[in-house]
């Protein structure tokens, strides 16, 4: 397959880019009617570029004009390679400056100083500008190349130029290919027989023709109908190569630059960054909390608020958080650009730390730098206490790739537990659980007749100490599997309980059991309310006495309302059968003629038989289900 790469060009208007562009590639990347009238680049120009047989080259031309910056950062994001041109006529100029920051802040890592215009100046001039250069890159982050003397005039270090980039390219690690695929989108436009077309480089993974991707933040799915790369059709498209898709599904008009074609799990839109940022020596001013700044990630440009514990100095470091006001798509390490809201100009940079973080009230932001993967999910676990991380994100999360997950989630070691697709804090589960059995000795001291705490109920509560998402209904079984596990709670059914409470009914207690008992006994078929009752034994815990002799089996409950007398509800069921045998079908008010029951004791009493199965209603009457001898047998 051979070597791919990537290479941009960087520098200050009218310094010659398109121009040696051209020269090298024979193609104009002035697409635009407006670009050839004014003769400067606005937008993104594309070509392919031939260094080596064994290698697939590209170039992004970029613009110079500071009205344009941001075109410049959406082409100069997934480079590999850097032409930095500087006319031989001018010298370094601001935004040479300022492209040379932004390749900066993108951890570009090689490049090749091209001083165009060679065939303007004399011998001496020329000289000059490059000596000047030379000292200017010295104290670069990008390893440059020595500077090479270019006319796209004459032709004078075109090979130079591409012998440079081929040098590099050979020993240019390259992009994972099993990884999750990734295309940030920089052109999307509509081709009669194909149908929708982005076009971007394609940072991580691969992709194949009929494959599905999603499109982020847009939240569209579209399917893959061809692929070129390079200008050339392919069944696949790989990391490194200016890649374009042809999609089913989607329109033109659904997707915009800054949008990103991804596939596989864990990808998400987001609104909030973890990053560690810098601010540019020569920034204007320091870098307040809340200040209002563009953060430039992938070929999206969105607006955004710093937060931070203190001001950052011109030339510092800090750790902060970016609310962004409107979601973006992160990975863990990309880099960014900061460029000031107004005037818009570049400030600084960073690197995305956390592309998912859980903002707390209080709680600052993870200082993850230098932290090995399995370091840093641990930290992610303990800030998340009960929420958990989900294992599917930490391939976007921590900007590995998928295969390389389950070695980091053995390197976490005995303090976590795994249930389904999360990881959570073992400590954080015993905690929980301890707190489990706080709540059910609280409920026990507030209902001595109940036999426990509904498991429904107790998983309810799992985690509503805290504040913001709710716990997984697998962490709360969790909690309280390792509660019993550790013998803090018993389960018995739907029922949870300390290991050694029981129920115990004595004194007035046991005495107003009993008279509650027979007052049910007493009322036969006339069935009394919980109201009533309550109202005849103010004193009473009535409804937990009621629910207690429920279990025992000494009465039955008929309705949410209604506790009666099991013998009482026997008879009542054989006399019904009986009659119902008799009349075959028999209204309410047959009925209560014939058992001298008003509707208010009536009616319950055939809902319950209803309910029990019984009888069924028809229009105003009752039939039965099915014919029963008085005693209740079939």
């Amino acid at each position: 397959m051979g070597r791919r790469v990537v290479v941009g060009t960087a520098g200050h208007i009218d310094h010659g880019k398109t121009a040696l562009v051209r020269a090298l590639t024979g193609i104009d990347t002035d697409r635009w009617e407006e670009e050839k009238r004014r003769g400067i680049t606005i937008d993104l120009g594309f070509a392919p570029f031939a260094v080596g047989e064994d290698i697939t080259a590209s170039i992004v031309d970029v613009p110079g004009h500071e009205g344009f910056v941001r075109n410049m950062v959406a082409g100069a994001t997934g480079i590999d390679v850097a032409l930095l041109v500087v006319a031989a006529d001018e010298g370094t100029m601001p935004q040479t400056e300022e492209h040379l920051a932004i390749l900066e802040l993108l951890g570009v890592r090689h490049g090749v100083p091209v001083l165009a215009k060679a065939d303007l100046v004399e011998r001496e001039w020329l000289d000059l500008v490059r000596a000047e250069l030379t000292t200017r890159l010295t104290a670069s982050r990008v390893h440059w190349e020595a500077p090479v003397v270019c006319s796209a005039v004459t032709g004078q270090g075109l090979d130079e130029v591409r012998s440079a980039v081929r040098r590099i390219a050979r020993n240019l690690e390259q992009r994972a290919e099993v990884d999750l695929y990734r295309l940030p989108i920089d052109r999307a436009f509509a081709v009669a027989g194909a149908g929708t077309v982005v076009t971007g480089t394609t940072w991580s993974g691969t992709l194949s023709v009929g494959e599905a991707v999603q499109l982020l933040p847009a939240g569209r799915d579209a399917r893959v109908r061809s692929i070129e790369a390079h200008g050339a059709a392919t069944d696949r498209a790989l990391p490194g190569r200016r890649t374009a898709l042809a999609l089913v599904g989607v329109r033109r008009e659904e997707i915009t630059r800054g949008d990103v074609a991804v596939t596989g799990d864990g990808w998400r839109a987001t609104t909030r960054l973890e990053a560690d940022i810098e601010l540019l020596p020569g920034a204007p001013r320091p870098l307040a909390h809340r200040t209002r700044v563009r953060v430039h990630l992938g070929t999206a440009e969105v607006l955004a608020r710093v937060v931070m514990a203190r001001p950052l100095e011109p030339g510092g470091r800090s750790l902060a958080r970016l609310a962004l006001e409107r979601p973006l798509v992160a990975r863990g390490g990309d880099r960014f650009v900061l460029r000031s809201f107004s005037p818009v100009t570049t400030i600084g940079g960073g690197i995305v730390t956390d592309p998912f973080p859980r903002w707390t009230p209080g709680r600052a932001a993870i200082a993850l730098g230098g932290l090995s993967p399995a370091e840093r999910v641990r930290a992610w676990i303990d800030a998340a206490g009960l929420l958990g991380v989900d294992t599917r994100s930490l391939p976007v999360r921590l900007g590995v790739t998928p295969g390389q997950v389950p070695g980091v989630l053995a390197a976490l070691g005995q303090g976590v537990l795994t249930t389904g697709e999360l990881v959570v804090a073992r400590a954080a589960v015993v905690a929980e659980g301890q707190r489990l059995a706080t709540l059910v000795d609280a409920h026990h001291a507030g209902h001595p007749l109940e036999p426990g705490m509904s498991r429904q109920a107790l998983r309810a509560t799992v985690g509503t100490a805290g504040a913001g998402e709710g716990v997984p209904a697998t962490v709360a079984d969790l909690a309280l599997d390792l509660a019993v596990r550790k013998r803090l709670l018993v389960a018995e059914g739907a029922v949870v309980r300390r290991p050694d409470f029981a129920v115990a009914v004595v004194g007035a207690v046991a005495d107003q059991r009993e008279r509650l008992a027979r007052r049910l006994g007493d009322a036969g078929w006339e069935v009394p309310t919980i109201a009533e009752l309550m109202r005849e034994f103010p004193d009473a815990p009535v409804r937990a006495l009621l629910a207690n002799l429920a279990r025992e089996g000494r009465v039955e409950q008929m309705d949410p309302e209604r506790y009666a007398d099991p013998e009482g509800l026997r008879r009542f069921r054989a006399a019904l059968t009986e009659t119902l045998a008799e009349l075959v079908r028999a209204t309410p008010a047959q009925l209560r003629a014939r058992f001298g029951l008003t509707r208010k004791y009536l009616i319950p009493l055939l809902e319950w038989a209803d309910r029990r199965g019984l009888t069924r209603r028809d229009g105003d009457a009752r039939t039965l289900v099915r014919l029963t001898d008085p005693r209740g047998a079939t």
